[in-house]
């Protein structure tokens, strides 16, 4: 029996069951937020369309697109990077 798998493509993501980390976090947040709020056929839907729309933006893509997307187009004040300056400055003496 073997102990390890073996991915089959070596930039292949880290999977729960059939969903990659990230469609996992965007799907089970809203169904759990759901079932606090006793809302359960809401946190279903809003799991369903946030795990599609997920699948939309990233379109094949790794998920580190998404993080460079963001980026380039959220204000700095969102995603606080440290290694690396801001979006808008374009010139860097050095």
């Amino acid at each position: 029996m073997n102990r390890y798998t073996i991915p089959s493509k070596l930039d292949e993501p880290e999977r729960i069951g059939p969903w990659t980390i990230d469609e996992l976090v965007v799907t089970v947040g809203p169904f759990v937020v759901g079932i606090i709020t006793q809302q359960f056929m809401v946190g279903i839907i809003a799991g369903a369309l946030g795990w599609w729309g997920l699948r939309k933006a990233k379109a094949g893509r790794a998920g580190a697109w998404l993080l460079n997307a963001a980026y380039w187009y959220l204000p700095s004040e969102v995603l606080k990077l440290s290694a690396v300056p801001p979006s808008y400055i374009r010139l860097m003496a050095g």
